[in-house]
C-alpha cells in the first residue's frame, strides 16, 4: 500500500476542491485500501463493510452506493494517473500492448452490456449463443522476476448495433453509441499511447484485430511510431517486395510476384529454418523457425513473417516492426497469451462469487461501478463452474456442494 501515498496526492488535485469532491477522494482512497487488502473480494457491499470494519468510517449504504455509480469521478485522469505511476513499463525501449476481446458469461438479466452473444469458439457441450458481456481489454506486458506477465490498463464494454437499436441503453444518464471493436481499440490504445509521448508501440494482438481495420486507424492516429504483431491466417496470400524498375513507363508496383499462401510458404522454408533459443513459458526453450520479409496485401505494407515449426505443425506470425528479431517476435507474441491467463485469475481468486441473488437496484449499481475493475473471465473456467454436480437443498432448490443456494455474480 506505498504507492498510495505517492498516487493520493496526485488523485487529489483531480478533484474539485469543493466539501463534496474531498470527500469523493477520500473515500476513493478508502476503497482502494479495501480492494489491497487480501482478506476481502472486490464486491461493493463487502468494500463497504471493510471500510467499515478495517478503518472505522462508517457510510451511509445508499451514499457509497450512489458514490460507486457517481458520473462525476475523474475515471480519465485516474486512469492516466495510473498508468505513468507504473515503474519501468518499456521493454528494450518499447511499449508492449496486449490486446484481446473476451465473453464473460452471466445469469441475472439486469446486468449492464449483458446481450446474446455468437461464441465462435465453444465447446460441442457448451451454448453458441450464451448471455454474456464482450469485453475489449487492453493491457500492458512486462517481465518481472524472470516472468512475463499482463497488467490490464483499459478495457471497453462492445454492445452489437442490434443491440442498440432495441432502445433504453444509457451509461450515467447518456445514450451509448455504437463502436466496432477496432474503434474501441484505437481509442484505448491511442489514450495509453498519450502518456507515453513519443516511445515506440507494439500492439500485440491474435489474427482478428491482425489486419488494416486496426492497423490503419492507428497509424491514422500514432503515426509511424505505432507497430502491430499477431498470428498469421494460413490462407493470408504473400507476395515478394517489388523490384525498382528505374525508366519504365508507369507507377511503381507495390506488389512483387506472387509467393503463395502462409501454409505452402512453411512447407518450402522449413529446410531453411534454424534453432533459436527463446525465453518463452518460464524456460528457454528451442525454437525451430524460419523468416521472411514479403509484402502483405491486408495491411498494404512490407512485414515479417516467422514460422515457428513444431513435430507436424507450425504457426505464422507476422510483424510489421522489421527490426525486431525472430527470438523477440516469438518471445512477444508467446507473452501475449498472458492476458488469456489473467482472464482466467479474475475467476480463480474470487472475483467469481457465490452470493443471494440481490435486488435490480443494487445490480445496477454493482454493474456500473465494476468499470474501476478489470472483469475479464474465461469462458471454459465459468463454464466449468455452472456444471459443477448439484445437489438438494431442503426447500428442493438445487446448491453446488459446500456453497450457499443462490445466483452466480461477479464481484463488482
Amino acid at each position: 500500500m506505498t504507492i498510495l501515498r505517492t498516487l493520493a496526492a496526485a488523485f487529489q488535485g483531480l478533484f474539485p476542491p469543493t466539501r463534496a469532491g474531498q470527500e469523493r477522494w477520500r473515500w476513493l482512497l478508502l476503497t482502494l485500501q479495501s480492494i489491497l487488502v487480501p482478506v476481502t473480494v472486490s464486491r461493493t457491499s463487502n468494500l463497504l463493510r471493510a471500510i467499515e470494519t478495517l478503518f472505522g468510517v462508517r457510510i451511509a449504504e445508499w451514499r457509497y452506493y450512489t458514490f460507486m455509480a457517481s458520473p462525476k469521478l475523474p475515471w480519465a485522469g485516474l486512469w492516466q494517473t495510473l498508468w505513468r505511476a507504473i515503474p519501468e513499463p518499456l521493454v528494450a525501449g518499447r511499449l508492449l500492448l496486449a490486446l484481446d476481446d473476451s465473453l464473460n458469461p452471466k445469469t441475472g438479466q439486469h446486468i449492464f452490456a449483458c446481450q446474446t452473444t455468437f461464441d465462435h469458439a465453444a465447446k460441442p457441450n457448451q451454448t453458441r449463443w450464451p448471455w454474456a458481456q464482450t469485453l475489449v481489454t487492453l493491457g500492458l506486458l512486462r517481465p518481472i522476476h524472470g516472468r512475463w506477465c499482463c497488467l490490464p490498463l483499459a478495457f471497453e464494454f462492445y454492445l452489437r448495433r442490434q443491440t442498440l437499436e432495441q432502445g433504453g441503453w444509457r451509461l450515467r444518464g447518456k445514450p451509448v453509441t455504437f463502436a466496432d471493436k477496432f474503434a474501441q481499440a484505437v481509442n484505448m490504445i491511442r489514450r495509453v499511447a498519450a502518456c507515453f509521448a513519443g516511445v515506440p508501440v507494439v500492439v500485440v494482438t491474435d489474427s482478428w484485430f491482425g489486419n488494416n481495420g486496426l492497423f490503419k486507424p492507428l497509424r491514422l492516429a500514432l503515426g509511424g511510431r505505432v507497430q502491430l504483431l499477431s498470428r498469421l491466417r494460413v490462407n493470408a496470400a504473400l507476395f515478394a517486395r517489388p523490384t525498382p524498375c528505374p525508366g519504365q513507363a508507369g507507377r511503381p508496383r507495390k506488389y512483387g510476384e506472387h509467393l503463395g499462401s502462409a501454409a505452402t510458404l512453411a512447407a518450402s522454408r522449413r529446410a531453411q529454418a534454424q534453432t533459436y533459443a527463446v525465453p518463452v513459458y518460464g524456460a528457454v526453450r528451442a525454437v525451430l523457425a524460419a523468416d521472411q520479409v514479403v509484402m502483405l496485401k491486408t495491411l498494404r505494407c512490407p512485414v515479417r513473417v516467422v514460422w515457428v515449426y513444431r513435430q507436424t505443425q507450425s504457426v505464422a506470425l507476422m510483424t510489421t516492426a522489421l527490426d525486431l528479431s525472430v527470438e523477440q517476435i516469438v518471445e512477444y507474441y508467446a507473452a501475449r497469451w498472458k492476458i488469456e491467463i489473467y482472464q482466467t485469475w479474475c475467476l480463480r481468486t474470487d472475483k467469481v462469487t457465490w452470493k443471494k441473488p440481490r435486488s435490480p437496484h443494487r445490480r445496477r449499481h454493482d454493474a456500473v461501478g465494476s468499470r474501476s475493475v478489470a472483469p475479464g473471465v474465461s469462458r471454459a473456467s465459468a463454464q466449468a463452474r455452472w456444471h459443477r454436480p448439484r445437489s438438494a437443498t431442503a426447500d428442493g432448490r438445487h446448491a453446488r456442494p459446500g456453497v450457499p443456494a443462490g445466483g452466480l455474480c461477479r464481484a463488482s
